[in-house]
Parts: C-alpha cells; sequence; structure tokens
C-alpha cells in the first residue's frame, strides 16, 4: 500500500511581551497541550534572546510528542510586522531598530515562522475563540504592557494597511504637545490610556494635592488602582476617570471612521472594570458618529489573559506556508 503524507497536527505559540515572553504546544483543535515561560529582560541582546527561545522551544516539543508533530511556529511581538516578519522599532522593548525575528528563529528551528504584532494576533486569538467568533467587521484594541495596540478585520480578514501598519490607533494624537511618547511624538493616546498612561495620571492628580492613600506607594499597578477605588479614593476614581474619557474619546474617532459591529478590549488595563469601562462608553457615546451612536458593541474579552495570544499565535502559525527541514 503506497503511503501517504501525515497531516502535522501541532504548532507552537509565542507571546513576546517586554517583561515575559510565554510559550505553548497547541494542537489543530487550539487545545494547550503544554506552555511555559521565561522573562525576556533577562536577554537584552537579541541573538541571545532567539538562541534561549529556540532552546525552550525544542525542549517544549520533545517533552510532548516531538518536531515530526509540529507543522510551524506563530510569534506575537510589539512593532511586529507580518509582512517584513520583523520587528520595526519598537518603543517599549529592549531590541531596537529592524529584528528580523522571524528569519532568525526559522533558521535556528528548521520549520516555518510567521510573526506579526500582538495586536494583530490578539484579533486572531478572538476570531477564532473568543469574542469576535462569528463577526466580520471588528477591531481588537489592546492596553496592555505599556502600550495601546489595535487590529481591524474587514469583510472578514485582517487589514494590515501597505506597509503592514494600519491599526496604529495608539499613536493617534489626542493632545497637541501632550505627553511624550516612546514612539518620540507627543500626545499619543497611549500615553494617556496604557497602564503607563494611568500611572502619569495618578502622579499629577497627586501632585496637584488631592489626599489619597497611593501618596508615597511605589510599584502602583493597575490592580493597586482599581482596589483603593473600591475603598472609594478619590485620586483613584478620578485617575481611571481620566483614562476612561480619553479611551471613549480615541474609540469614538476610530468607530466613526470604520463603522465596525464591535470593539473588542482586552490586555491588563481591563483589570479595572467598571471604574474604566462606565466613563468609557460614556464618552464613547458623546464623542461618536450620531449616525452610530448605539450601533457599535464595546465588548471585554471572553479569552483568559495568560492563553489569549498563545492561541492567536498559533492561528498565525497554522496561515504560514508549511516549511521544514525535517521532511
Amino acid at each position: 500500500m503506497e503511503e501517504v503524507d501525515q497531516i502535522k497536527t501541532r504548532v507552537v505559540g509565542v507571546d513576546i511581551r517586554e517583561v515575559k515572553t510565554t510559550y505553548a504546544l497547541v494542537d489543530i483543535r487550539g487545545e494547550i497541550i503544554s506552555m511555559d515561560y521565561f522573562m525576556t529582560m533577562d536577554y537584552p541582546d537579541v541573538s541571545d534572546y532567539v538562541t534561549a527561545l529556540s532552546e525552550k522551544i525544542i525542549t517544549l516539543v520533545e517533552e510532548n510528542g516531538g518536531y515530526e508533530k509540529v507543522r510551524s511556529v506563530g510569534l506575537s511581538a510589539p512593532s511586529g510586522n507580518f509582512r517584513t516578519g520583523c520587528i520595526e522599532n519598537a518603543a517599549n522593548m529592549p531590541w531596537k531598530g529592524v529584528v528580523p525575528l522571524a528569519a532568525m528563529l526559522r533558521d535556528r528551528l528548521g520549520l516555518a515562522v510567521a510573526l506579526a504584532n500582538d495586536a494583530h494576533v490578539t484579533a486572531l486569538g478572538e476570531k477564532a475563540f473568543g469574542s469576535a467568533h462569528g463577526l466580520k467587521d471588528f477591531v481588537v484594541v489592546s492596553i496592555s504592557h505599556g502600550g495601546l495596540g489595535s487590529c481591524i478585520f474587514m469583510d472578514g480578514v485582517p487589514h494590515l494597511g501597505v506597509n503592514g501598519f494600519a491599526g496604529e490607533v495608539g499613536h493617534s494624537c489626542v493632545v497637541v504637545d501632550g505627553r511624550e511618547c516612546g514612539c518620540g511624538r507627543k500626545g499619543c493616546l497611549e500615553t494617556y490610556c496604557s497602564d503607563k498612561g494611568l500611572m502619569k495620571t495618578v502622579e499629577e492628580l497627586l501632585a496637584e494635592g488631592m489626599p489619597s492613600a497611593l501618596k508615597g506607594m511605589k510599584n502602583i499597578s493597575i490592580q493597586t488602582v482599581t482596589y483603593y477605588c473600591d475603598q472609594g479614593d478619590q485620586v483613584a476614581i478620578e485617575a481611571l476617570r481620566r483614562v476612561g474619557f480619553m479611551l471613549g474619546l480615541g474609540l469614538a474617532n476610530y468607530a466613526s471612521v470604520l463603522n465596525p459591529e464591535a470593539i473588542i478590549l482586552t490586555g491588563d488595563m481591563m483589570l479595572a472594570g467598571k471604574w474604566l469601562l462606565k466613563p468609557m462608553r460614556k464618552s464613547f457615546e458623546e464623542h461618536v458618529f450620531h449616525n452610530i451612536q448605539g450601533e457599535t458593541r464595546l465588548l471585554v474579552s471572553i479569552l483568559k489573559e495568560g492563553e489569549r495570544d498563545v492561541l492567536g499565535a498559533s492561528a498565525l502559525a497554522w496561515d504560514v506556508k508549511e516549511y521544514s527541514l525535517f521532511k
């Protein structure tokens, strides 16, 4: 009987963040077989990082069935460009300039590797497994690790733009000559609406002399601010109100241009719950084009924060052309 090619039923999904890199082996049904992580910041040299990542992926794969079942690898990274496979001038990452990360990892692993920015990958995860399932025209906005990114889906496919940078709403200007951004410009939306933006707003309110339990506290996080909102702390409440107002304004402008079915919010900032979402929704409806008021659904992701982006990266991996040195 003539032998036939065997379908490979697994991929590797990798979520690269400023602090931590999570990697997972995922099967064809979207089930995570095994997952682990290491600290991105331990590898300021990108060559050392790629060496570490490839070794850890090899170990994970060999401990869970071997290479012959693995088809490809998907990478999620800030400022990742799907068209080039490079991280390009990432504002919040230790590696500067243009880094051909997909090609570097492909050379180490001998497998096909696809790379996209974190918002693009998050959107793929939401489309395949989460709140965007069944939607064709939507936007996913991810607010985490110091930034605010987004991905636009039009008629069921991601709209990436000519150079692969469509959806950079975090770097749209909302305050002329405003806060300095890591991209080199001033007044970008993410300087007001990311976790770093929230901390800056807290600092400004404390500098104005408002009494607060947050005064003098170090290493303030979104969880800290939310906790003190629940305790009635006025600085915490006002900080998230201001962030929510600015986020609603930015999303209203976005929706007025795109007219999506839904905007899906993900990332660490969603931990603020009602303290962020209520002022955001109010600001959104106040500023959105009147013909679509009440028509755009504002949703929060239903996927687990630790799993969403490795699942999205696995979905990305299935779309890359198969390649292997081990056929």
